[in-house]
């Protein structure tokens, strides 16, 4: 057998293979001692005839393609191996030349991992960032938590905004009511923008038992392309306004609100949860820039198979989210306003991230000789046991060799990613 190796990129190759004559005979042995169990003379029992019967009792071109097919089936993974090459898929074959008994000639094109040159790790230079908790932040948390405690009344008044409004609605586009445009006992503070411009300025200065109809405008970059930019009109009756009065910032709230006795001491707990909000924040998205940094650093290709699985991952991830809330891919897509050519675009580039991220910290890990042990390893699958013990089939997974295997590699990916956190603030 020889091989010539062709480069087509950094992540695809293509080998020529001329099997010989040799090559060929031993491939054909192969093929006549399996066909051969196949074959049925008189006074022999099946596959019991001598070999050199059953040969005369077997199709010349069945042979040979059988012989051929066993040839390139058991050279393939030896022309890789030879070149030094590890196909990430299994190799697309192209026989080009065929004479029986004598020769064969195919190519075998696959992906393969790139030749991966990492920069200096130790020295990347990427600051990490520092968000202050502003007084704001802590005084919208303080009125979120009012606004949970507040009491609602049923008053005989006009709304005004901040009213809490229970209505009954139907929407409709030239006569006919459209989907998702109706609903009955809708609790809608007023204020809240959780409607479309109009619609909770239209009911203010209604009060219970008004009905009536409010013709408003979809904003022209509205999700649902049916209702963008188009008029309709929304018949409204309200059933109910409520008052709502939130509680007084005091004392007397705040140990309303968990082991605190002042208003201080509620305010230095929100501070040290956003502080702790933040710093978690701050610390993914160093580790996220050292690996840009690196990645950048690095001579490294992303092999077009893995960028292909991991789009399927993410609309997988995005799929599931997506059932869970009774909704499909499509639905997705109409909510952030795109079609599928437009998210496949954008998903690409963070899919291709992903790709030279794993890339780059793979060769990172195996550089620094990064690894967990077994010990390890099984203390977290205990660990997630314990996470997934309500769901049976989660622990059934979790028995799964390869289930463990992901485990072990994220905990080595895990393990490299403190490693360079630590290389890097020395």
């Amino acid at each position: 057998m020889k091989t010539t190796l062709k480069k087509i990129s950094d992540t695809r190759i293509e080998i020529k293979v001329t099997l010989e004559k040799e090559d060929l005979k031993i491939a054909r042995e192969k093929a006549l001692e399996r066909l051969s169990k196949e074959v049925k003379l008189e006074g022999f029992r099946k596959g019991k005839a001598p070999k050199e019967l059953a040969e005369k009792a077997i199709p010349e071109n069945e042979l040979n393609q059988n012989a051929l097919d066993i040839a390139v089936r058991t050279s393939v993974p030896r022309a890789f191996s030879e070149n030094e090459k590890a196909p990430l898929v299994i190799p697309n074959v192209n026989v080009t030349k065929f004479v029986p008994n004598e020769t064969a000639e195919y190519t075998a094109t696959a992906d393969i991992l790139p030749e991966i040159k990492l920069g200096n790790y130790k020295n990347l230079k990427v600051k990490k960032e520092k968000v202050a908790v502003k007084e704001k932040d802590i005084e919208e948390i303080l009125e979120n938590i009012r606004a949970a405690y507040a009491e609602k009344k049923a008053e005989k008044k006009k709304a005004e905004l901040g009213d809490e409004v229970i209505i009954d609605f139907v929407g409709k586009k030239d006569g006919t009511p459209f989907k998702g445009g109706t609903a009955k006992d809708f609790p809608l503070t007023l204020g809240s923008k959780a409607f479309i411009p109009g619609f909770e300025e239209g009911i203010v200065g209604k009060e219970s038992g008004d009905k009536f109809d409010l013709p408003l405008t979809f904003p022209k970059d509205y999700g649902e392309k049916s209702l963008a930019g188009k008029k309709v009109v929304f018949e409204i009756l309200v059933k109910q306004v409520n008052k709502i009065t939130k509680p007084e910032l005091t004392d007397d709230f705040a140990k309303k609100c968990g082991p605190f006795k002042t208003v201080a001491e509620l305010k230095a707990d929100i501070k040290k949860n956003l502080e702790a909000q933040n710093n978690y924040k701050l610390e993914e998205k160093y580790k996220d820039d050292l690996v840009d940094a690196l990645v950048k650093a690095s001579k490294v290709s992303a092999p077009e198979i893995l960028i292909s699985d991991q789009l399927r991952i993410i609309k997988d991830d995005i799929s599931r989210n997506a059932a869970a809330q009774g909704l499909k891919f499509e639905d997705y897509l109409t909510q952030i306003k795109k079609t599928e050519e437009e998210w496949k675009k954008d998903a690409r580039t963070l899919a291709e991230k992903r790709v030279l991220a794993s890339l780059v910290l793979q060769i990172l890990a195996r550089e620094e000789k990064i690894d967990v042990s077994e010990d390890e390893v099984a203390a977290k699958i205990a660990e997630l046991r314990d996470v997934y013990k309500k769901s049976p089939e989660a622990l059934k997974n979790l028995k799964d060799p390869r289930v463990k295997m992901d485990v072990k590699n994220r905990m080595v990916i895990e393990k490299t990613l403190d490693f360079l956190i630590q290389a890097n603030e020395k």
